[in-house]
């Protein structure tokens, strides 16, 4: 079944197409007893949408593709930079205390731990706060460090990495959502300057956004 919803008179002009092409709108048109003006908006919905191209003094041919393949070509080519959302950080001073109200007013399931500068020492998750939670101990006086992850066991995606290879990071190491770094060399180390956040909402957004266009 196609993924895209084509219109009763758009499925008998892909099939048409398949069919006779290459046919100019002319041919197209009386053959199924229209206008010519009132196949356009159907030809330009099938033209836009990839199944059928067009030449100039040719007329219509179908491309081959299927609703599949077009639209992996499409999300083929985005990249994280593109949909990224604004980094939720807090700095590595903060208490387990600190990180929960954090964590609560901005709505997220994962806070990216930085040092002075935006660098990033860590991520904690819901998970990290409830054990830090766990046993009585005051979440006052008990620093953020104690429950994060830290860097180097921190899986990481950067602003030109593609939308499809960061997602399937978020897949296969089950977490919610990934810090986006970007390299810099400070005294001759290199270190991780935290700017975005790629997350399972940002591509919910990206495939909302592309089916209304």
């Amino acid at each position: 079944m196609n993924a895209i919803e084509l219109s009763p008179r758009q499925s008998i002009i892909l099939d048409m197409v398949k069919e006779f092409g290459p046919i100019t709108g002319t041919q197209i048109a009386e053959k199924l007893s229209l206008s010519r003006a009132a196949l356009r908006s159907d030809l330009a919905i099938l033209t836009m949408s990839g199944l059928l191209g067009a030449r100039p003094r040719v007329g219509y041919y179908y491309t081959g593709k299927n609703p599949t393949e077009l639209i992996a070509g499409v999300i083929g080519s985005i990249q994280v930079g593109d949909i990224q959302s604004r980094p939720i950080v807090i700095r590595e001073n903060c208490s387990v205390y600190d990180a929960i109200v954090t964590m609560f007013i901005e709505d997220v399931g994962t806070l990216v731990v930085v040092s002075e500068g935006g660098f990033i020492e860590g991520v904690v998750s819901r998970k990290d706060l409830l054990k830090a939670t766990m046993g009585g101990k005051n979440v006052n006086d008990l620093p953020v460090t104690l429950a994060m992850t830290r860097m180097p066991n921190i899986i990481l995606t950067f602003p030109d990495e593609l939308v499809i290879r960061a997602a399937q990071k978020l897949i296969n190491h089950q977490v919610d959502a990934l810090p986006v770094v970007e390299m810099v060399q400070l005294n001759q180390v290199e270190k991780y300057k935290v700017v975005g956040r790629f997350t399972k909402t940002n591509i919910t957004q990206l495939f909302v956004h592309l089916a209304g266009n």
